[in-house]
């Protein structure tokens, strides 16, 4: 694969091109109806893994985070603020190699199971990008694209800026009207999503009863990504009236999507113990409300506990916001309140895991029903295609995306 050498991500598209009579913009047929839920049998010819991208050395550090934050006009004296969580890590981030690593382990559980479909790999916001990815499946001759996005929820940083991204790149590529995208489901509460934070609880639960912890001694943390509470309340299907949460936040979607798989997984492998949903990792003006209570308030303000164990329920992999906001900053929090603490590991490449996502692959290869799709929370099967005005961008608007209705 040839490799762009501008450090920059594709620029915006400046349309969508859709074929006659289509109402989702670059789907296969069966797709393009807009129905939330694809039964039919659907030939795909590869699959897209798409991620977030990280930086590979120290001089990668501000360009990338230039690219992610691109529209914004944030300096760069302030991108070095968060650059040194990057430094930290001699400005290496560990996604693409846990990419890699996902990316063999899937094309190896597909092959075992007997799916005949190659997986390329590109990023949002670093080499390889998305573009290149395009166009190294179509140079292979695939013009079919299975998406997965390695983000579970939804939310606009979480699913649909990913569907603009994958138009960008389209536009980019020059790839509109010979290649066809679609996007596997949220995956929040699939059962090989959740089966690894259940047993990374349960073992760190086991851990803190041996070092002679009683149940009421630990508080289990949930954390995940904040988000401004204005993309928390359009997160989702905007025809629901989603509830407010605990804090009486609009959280829409989001917030509830991870209450609930917090709450099958604290009660499947540490009932009785008591547990809350945190956020990590806000950035923005302080003038701009995002979710909370952030996770180092959360233990700062924890009482007559003295163990706290640390669930990444919203993160994939341990890349660089699970290694500095939770293995330094959070923990360190803990240890100078005095508690044991103890982080669990993210699904990563875990065997149950990888399963689920070819299951999810399989769901749309086979047009599977959506009765026998796996689901372990009340909010169910989410839809293949995105509902029209999902997690809208207050900020931005809504630009050109794909895998969705309109806008």
């Amino acid at each position: 694969m040839t490799v762009t050498t501008d450090p920059k991500k594709p620029a915006e598209a400046a349309g969508v091109f859709l074929e006659a009579g289509a109402v989702v913009p670059s789907a296969t047929a069966h797709a393009q109806s807009g129905k939330a839920h694809v039964e039919v049998p659907t030939r795909y010819d590869a699959i897209l893994l798409s991620s977030f991208g990280g930086p590979e050395g120290q001089d990668d550090v501000i360009p990338f985070l230039r690219n992610v934050t691109r529209g914004r006009g944030i300096p760069d004296e302030r991108l070095e603020e968060v650059a040194v969580h990057y430094r930290h890590f001699g400005g290496r981030s560990p996604i693409n190699d846990q990419n890699r690593e996902l990316k063999a382990a899937l094309e190896a559980r597909l092959a075992e199971r007997g799916v005949d479909l190659p997986v390329v790999w590109g990023n949002r916001n670093w080499h390889p990008y998305l573009n290149d990815a395009m166009l190294e499946a179509d140079a292979a001759g695939h013009a079919k694209l299975l998406a997965i996005a390695t983000s579970a929820y939804s939310s606009y940083s979480s699913c649909r800026q990913y569907r603009e991204d994958w138009a960008d790149a389209l536009e980019d590529a020059g790839l509109q009207q010979r290649m066809q995208i679609d996007k596997v489901r949220a995956f929040y509460n699939h059962e090989g999503f959740v089966t690894p934070f259940v047993e990374g609880l349960r073992a760190a639960v086991a851990e803190a009863h041996d070092a002679g912890f009683a149940d009421s001694e630990i508080e289990v943390l949930f954390a995940t990504h904040s988000i401004p509470i204005d993309d928390a309340a359009r997160s989702g299907d905007p025809s629901v009236e989603w509830p407010a949460d605990a804090r009486g936040q609009t959280g829409g979607a989001y917030a509830l999507q991870h209450h609930q798989v917090s709450e099958h997984v604290a009660a499947e492998a540490a009932p009785g113990i008591a547990w809350q949903l945190v956020y990590q990792s806000r950035s923005g003006p302080a003038s701009q409300p995002w979710l909370e209570p952030d996770i180092n308030d959360a233990i700062d303000e924890l009482a007559g506990r003295k163990a706290v164990i640390i669930v990444p329920i919203g993160f994939i992999s341990d890349h660089m916001e699970v290694m500095w906001d939770l293995d330094e900053e959070a923990t360190e929090t803990a240890e100078n309140r005095g508690l044991w603490v103890r982080r669990t590991p993210t699904p990563g490449v875990h065997p149950a895991f990888v399963d689920g996502l070819v299951d999810l692959v399989l769901e749309r290869v086979e047009g599977r029903p959506v009765a026998e799709r796996s689901a372990v929370t009340a909010l169910g099967v989410e839809p293949d295609v995105c509902r029209a005005g999902c997690c809208e961008n207050t900020r931005r608007g809504f630009r050109p995306a794909i895998a969705g209705l309109q806008p």
